[in-house]
């Protein structure tokens, strides 16, 4: 067993994450540390396996239950880990083991091998009976227990392309496999909960043939199987087919979420697999989705994907996405962590206290056993005194910050804390850039409104590894057009058989005036007041008025900008007296 810190990124942190009487956090750089003053982070044990095949984890027992995927012709066994990430004790299984299983009650733990189901006592881990196989194939069979009953899906066929046959759901009478009757193309996937007793999942494996796979659910509480809801996600043109890596259930039943490297996770009702009304945020670009599980309670759910480099690999968050609280993010880079987390590879203990993840290097050939610890306790977090602007009154294409003051109760953060703001105008919403908050708790975000008119700045604190978010605080202010003005050079004398020039220039705040812009030139002199021919603006702004007055003495010129949808208008004169 290693302790190691792998990267992690807290892009931002879950709300509220009190699972049972913790909540849960991440490995952060070395100088961050939970509520209680310790260094959160997980711990990571290097798995004695080559290739993988199924997780269960025991609550009941506090035990984690690893298969290796490979045969190894002798000492093909089962690998016992306790929740501290020491490896504890390993079952011989005989041949290959794959699907596991756990009952109900957490008293037997079903493993599957090549010729039975084996079952094991989780206390004594004496073997306590078999229920032989139909066939005895190579290809690995994925084992559920619901209804009271085990249930396992077979392929008869001995070779290395497994998926490309049919599988059979089979259940178990004494000691003998009874087919069900349930089969289809590919490999089949069963999931079940302790959680939801009387239900079984079964997902259909893509292959090059079955391009369109399938999810379905299992009435398992009578002596038959009784099927409910299927669906197929590919649209007419036979795009956007499910390819399943993993199925997890909420504990409330209501819910199931399917983990899709080809879209993402996907969050179904359970009475009918439609989609749920709010999706889940998609993964970070480049991660394509490979685990899903469910908390104990149902209130967070952990996704895992496979991804590169520095892009996240693990998403820890609400299982409710109406919540709109953004993830917790994982990024696994390391010759010491793993690359990605594997399918299936996710698992929750009952009471939340702890997510166990197996990560995988990019060529599947080493795996490790996250155990990944909560904080000691939260805090409370609000904003204080409202929000104000600076300037005052917001002008359209002017900077403009909006300033506040976040209060954060129990000891100082150790990483920066950043709000968030949305900008909501008659053009919609605009998601501004986070702000980070200063130690007296102040920040200053900062926005260029695009329109005139009303507007309403709404700030966010999403929460950190120890603090709950704060309730958001609004702003509504009235953008105003950018001011102009006009600045003159005039003579202060000319005469009426010379005539005078007058030169000047415009400029605006705000965005770039207008091309075209013409200004107009009012003279009033002793004989009235009449408009002249307008002057127009060069591209730099200058503008040149040319005049034979009419009369002599004191002779006012006013050049005026009539504005435009986002800049004010503007005026300025000028005084020349003429002589003859």
């Amino acid at each position: 067993m290693s302790k190691n810190r792998h990267h992690v990124r807290i892009a931002a942190t879950l709300a509220a994450l009190t699972l049972g009487t913790a909540g849960l956090t991440a490995v952060a750089p070395p100088a961050a540390r939970a509520a209680d003053g310790t260094v959160p982070g997980d711990t990571v044990a290097k798995l004695p396996i080559s290739s993988y095949a199924a997780m269960v984890v025991d609550s009941v027992h506090e035990r984690v239950y690893v298969t290796d995927g490979q045969d190894r012709s002798t000492n093909n066994q089962v690998h016992i880990y306790n929740f501290q990430g020491q490896r504890t004790g390993s079952l011989a299984v005989g041949t290959v083991p794959s699907g596991m299983a756990l009952s109900t009650d957490g008293g037997t733990l079903y493993v599957s091998q090549s010729s039975a189901v084996l079952a094991f006592d989780t206390v004594t881990w004496e073997r306590t009976g078999a229920v032989s196989t139909a066939t005895a194939p190579t290809c690995p069979r994925d084992v559920a227990f619901a209804g009271g009953k085990e249930w396992h899906a077979e392929t008869p066929y001995n070779g290395t392309d497994c998926a490309a046959f049919r599988s059979t759901l089979y259940g178990a009478a004494g000691s003998a496999s009874v087919s069900t009757g349930w089969n289809a193309a590919s490999r089949l996937r069963l999931e079940s909960d302790p959680e939801v007793p009387d239900r079984l999942v079964m997902a259909q494996t893509r292959t090059a043939t079955e391009t369109n796979p399938f999810v379905t659910t299992f009435d398992a509480s009578g002596d038959t199987l009784v099927r409910g809801p299927e669906r197929r996600f590919a649209d007419a043109q036979g795009q956007g087919g499910l390819d399943m890596k993993d199925v997890a259930q909420s504990p409330d039943g209501r819910r199931i979420a399917v983990a899709d490297a080809a879209y993402g996770t996907r969050l179904l009702e359970a009475a009918d697999l439609s989609d749920a009304p709010v999706p889940y945020q998609p993964l970070p670009e480049g991660a394509k989705a490979s685990a899903v599980a469910f908390s104990g309670d149902g209130t967070y759910i952990a996704r895992g994907a496979a991804a590169t480099g520095g892009t996240a690999d693990l998403l820890v968050q609400p299982a409710d996405p109406a919540s709109g609280r953004a993830p917790l993010e994982f990024a696994f880079e390391g010759v010491l962590d793993g690359d990605r987390v594997a399918p299936r590879g996710l698992g929750w203990s009952k009471d939340g206290s702890r997510l166990f993840a197996v990560t995988t290097n990019t060529s599947g050939t080493e795996y490790w056993l996250h155990v990944i610890q909560p904080p000691a306790a939260q805090y409370d977090s609000r904003f204080t005194g409202g929000l104000s602007t600076t300037p005052g009154r917001p002008v359209v294409g002017e900077p403009v910050g909006i300033r506040g003051r976040l209060e954060l109760d129990g000891p100082a953060p150790a990483e920066p804390v950043r709000v968030t703001a949305v900008r909501h105008d008659a053009n919609g919403d605009r998601r501004l850039a986070a702000a980070e908050v200063e130690a007296d708790g102040s920040f200053t975000v900062l926005d260029v409104p695009s329109l005139v008119g009303d507007a309403t700045y709404t700030v966010s604190f999403t929460g950190d590894v120890t603090h709950r978010p704060a309730e958001d605080v609004t702003l509504a202010v009235t953008v105003d057009k950018a001011p102009t003005a006009i600045a003159l050079r005039a003579p202060t004398e000319a005469t009426k058989s010379a005539g005078l020039t007058i030169t000047g220039t415009l400029t605006g705040q705000g965005r770039a005036l207008p091309a075209g812009i013409t200004l107009s030139v009012v003279r009033t002199d002793r004989k009235g007041t009449g408009t002249l021919t307008s002057a127009a603006v060069a591209a730099d702004g200058t503008f040149t008025v040319n005049d034979l007055p009419r009369a002599i003495g004191e002779v006012t010129y006013e050049i005026g900008y009539a504005g435009d949808d986002l800049h004010s208008g503007s005026t300025a004169s000028a005084t020349v007296r003429v002589r003859r």
